[in-house]
């Protein structure tokens, strides 16, 4: 084989490698473009259903909007999660995602608030307002069960017909040794798959009068989260 040929030979075997490299070149960044775009399609539409299952953020009752008290209602900000402090007849129930609260107070012993949470689905929505009423209704006896001594009173004061419905409740207790009272209005309300608490407690032996307002403020608070 001459020179020349050989020559020849190695540039076009040269050619052929730099095509067959040039092709795999545009071949792997095709697949990575196709892969990245995938990807991002993907986190975008993962984004949109995100976005459209959670839907619009529950809105939460204002001072003004709480039974009428000796002095004005105070209004916290709504806060994510749960609250450093239980709530005495239905503290480790609802769960730490998908739950906001807000908490109101007076100048004089009288202190709210109001728990909501947005279920996964309507179903389990339904069963935690189902565990948020019997624990309600076992309030009374698990006080007197972790606080010896502890007397009271309890009561269920109905339904009110507003979206999936609302049940309201009272737990009055007393503590002889200490000479101590407290009154506690509660209500469960569901809208859909979002559940609410509003509860009302002060320093003293029963809320029985304000019950109607309570009912007013409750059917509020179910009514307003959408």
């Amino acid at each position: 084989m001459t020179t020349q040929t050989q020559t020849q030979t190695q540039t076009q075997t040269e050619t052929r490698t730099k095509t067959e490299t040039e092709t795999r070149t545009t071949g792997t960044n095709a697949i990575r473009t196709a892969v990245l775009t995938a990807a991002v399609t993907g986190l975008t539409l993962a984004s949109l259903a995100t976005a459209t299952a959670a839907g619009p953020a529950p809105k939460f009752l204002s001072a003004g909007q709480l039974p009428a008290a000796s002095t004005p209602w105070v209004a916290d900000a709504v806060r994510q999660g749960l609250p450093e402090y239980g709530s005495v007849c239905t503290e480790g129930v609802a769960p730490a995602a998908g739950t906001s609260y807000r908490d109101f107070r007076t100048d004089l012993d009288t202190n709210g608030r109001q728990t909501t949470t947005v279920a996964a689905t309507e179903a389990k929505a339904k069963t935690l307002a189902t565990k948020l009423k019997q624990r309600i209704d076992g309030c009374l006896d698990r006080l007197a069960v972790e606080y010896p001594g502890t007397i009271g009173e309890a009561f269920y004061h109905g339904r009110i017909a507003v979206e999936e419905g609302a049940d309201v409740y009272n737990v009055d207790t007393s503590h002889p040794d200490t000479g101590t009272a407290d009154a506690h209005l509660i209500s469960v309300g569901r809208d859909g798959r979002t559940v609410t608490v509003l509860e009302v407690g002060h320093l003293g032996w029963t809320l029985s009068e304000e019950v109607g307002p309570f009912r007013n403020s409750t059917r509020t608070a179910v009514a307003k989260l959408y």
